[in-house]
């Protein structure tokens, strides 16, 4: 049911960054259902990003973790920016004499993100590094008020 929340308000939240209003001048944020989110009920949106260690540049074992740090953040934004703004898929396939000789699958996450918070960054085990990522969107909401306002 959260997911479900999030995504509903998510979609409002894209609306209004685009230009769309949908936003009544209560103050309160309306979804396209009809479902209104007053203070204290702005879901927040987390994310976890993961990255190995062993598989990052360096000389030094020190130099690896920093680059996995780095990574699993990086991983972590991407994984928020997919609950905001979506993913695009793109698929191909190629057949020949009805037979399928070649399928191509790309996706890609295109966005800008303000207000994330770093909650945790931590090693997972002895090899991968995490980076926990959290977005209240009422600091969207926020943002798009004083956005109005200027």
């Amino acid at each position: 049911m959260n997911r479900i929340v999030s995504a509903v308000f998510c979609a409002a939240m894209i609306a209004a960054l685009s230009g769309c209003s949908v936003f009544g001048g209560s103050g309160d944020a309306v979804s396209g259902n009809g479902t209104v989110y007053t203070d204290g009920k702005y879901p927040v949106l987390t994310a976890t990003g993961y990255s190995i260690i062993s598989q990052q540049p360096g000389k030094t074992r020190d130099q690896k973790v920093l680059e996995a740090m780095r990574a699993s953040k990086l991983d972590a934004y991407r994984e928020l920016t997919e609950q905001v703004y979506g993913i695009q898929i793109d698929s191909y396939t190629t057949l020949r004499d009805y037979i399928q000789t070649d399928e191509q699958l790309d996706a890609s996450v295109s966005g800008l993100l303000k207000g994330a918070k770093v909650v945790r960054t931590y090693p997972v085990s002895n090899n991968v590094y995490a980076t926990e990522l959290s977005l209240d969107t009422k600091v969207l909401y926020q943002m798009y008020q004083l956005r109005g306002a200027l």
